[in-house]
C-alpha cells in the first residue's frame, strides 16, 4: 500500500515535467533551406513583337538557386513565406532589345520585380501567398491583383492538400532539425524523391505540396534536380491573425484563379513591350 501511495506521488509530481518535454509545440516557425537545378529549357524570352522564344543560358549563369522556404504556424492555421525568386527576372537582351528571362522560376506567382528592357525594375501586379488549414488538410491560395497605386482586389480559392503519388515507407530513420524522422519515396513529376518526415508534430505539412505524407511533417526532400531540408523548428508565440487568409478576399474557382493571373501576367508583358526602347538600325 505504501509502495502504490509513493508510486502516485512521483507520478503526480513529474507528470507535468514528463508531458511538457513530449507535448508538441502550438506555435511556431519552420525554416527550410532549399537548392534547385535551373531547367533552361523552361524558360521564355519574349522578343520585341511580344512573341516567347526557347533561351539559352547566358555566360556565367548559375546552374542552381539557393532559398530560403518558411512555414509560420499557429493552432490549426499556417502561412508559407518565400525569400525565393516567384517569377522569372527580366533582363534586357543586347541581340534584339527585348526582355530575356535569366532567373529561375518556381510557383510563377509574380512576387519578384522584374526588370524592364530599359533597365528599370517592374512589380508584377499581383502577390501570392499559401495558407493552410492544417486541421482540414486545406490549402488556401490568396491572389492581390493591384488595379491601381490605390485600390487592388483580393481572391482565395481553395484545394485539398495533395496526396503524395507512390508513396513507400522503409524502416530507415534519422534526426533532422532534432525530430526523428522516417524514409519513405514518392514519385514527382516522374523523378523519384527520397523524403524525410517527422509524426512528433502535430500537423501535416510538407514544403513541395505534391510531395505531402499521409501524415507528418516531411523534415527533408531529396532529388536529383532539387533538395529542401528543414535547418530549424523555433517554437516560439506567434499571432494567431498573421497565419489567417483576409476575410475580405473573393472566393472563386481554382480555373479562375489562374485566369485572372494568366490576365494580369498578359498585361503587365504588355506594359514591358510598351516601355521598351525601339531596337537600333
Amino acid at each position: 500500500m505504501k509502495r502504490s501511495l509513493f508510486t502516485i506521488l512521483i507520478t503526480a509530481l513529474f507528470a507535468p515535467l514528463m508531458y511538457a518535454q513530449t507535448a508538441a509545440p502550438a506555435s511556431g516557425k519552420i525554416t527550410y533551406e532549399g537548392l534547385r537545378q535551373i531547367d533552361f529549357s523552361q524558360m521564355r524570352r519574349f522578343g520585341p513583337g511580344g512573341e516567347a522564344n526557347a533561351t539559352e543560358p547566358s555566360e556565367g549563369a548559375p546552374e542552381v538557386v539557393n532559398f530560403t522556404q518558411k512555414l509560420v504556424f499557429a493552432g490549426t492555421m499556417a502561412k508559407e513565406e518565400r525569400d525565393r525568386p516567384q517569377g522569372m527576372m527580366m533582363r534586357r537582351n543586347r541581340s534584339d532589345g527585348g526582355p530575356g528571362q535569366n532567373g529561375p522560376g518556381s510557383s510563377g506567382d509574380g512576387n519578384r520585380p522584374w526588370r524592364g528592357g530599359n533597365g528599370q525594375r517592374m512589380t508584377p501586379p499581383f502577390e501570392q501567398t499559401t495558407f493552410l488549414d492544417l486541421a482540414n488538410r486545406q490549402r488556401i491560395d490568396v491572389l492581390t491583383v493591384k488595379k491601381d497605386s490605390a485600390t487592388s482586389q483580393t481572391y482565395r480559392t481553395e484545394r485539398p492538400m495533395p496526396a503524395a503519388t507512390d508513396w513507400k515507407e522503409t524502416d530507415k530513420t534519422k534526426k533532422i532539425a532534432g525530430y526523428l524522422c522516417h524514409k519513405a519515396t514518392a514519385t514527382h513529376r516522374k523523378a523519384t524523391y527520397t523524403v524525410w518526415y517527422t509524426t512528433d508534430l502535430p500537423f501535416t505539412y510538407s514544403p513541395v505540396a505534391d510531395l505531402t505524407p499521409p501524415k507528418g511533417v516531411v523534415m527533408q526532400i531529396e532529388s536529383d534536380n532539387e533538395s529542401y531540408k528543414a535547418t530549424n523548428v523555433l517554437v516560439e508565440a506567434v499571432a494567431e491573425a498573421t497565419v489567417q487568409p483576409p476575410k475580405e478576399a473573393k472566393v472563386v474557382s481554382t480555373e479562375e484563379m489562374e485566369q485572372i493571373r494568366r490576365r494580369g501576367m498578359a498585361d503587365f508583358r504588355q506594359k514591358m513591350m510598351q516601355n521598351m526602347p525601339m531596337p537600333r538600325n
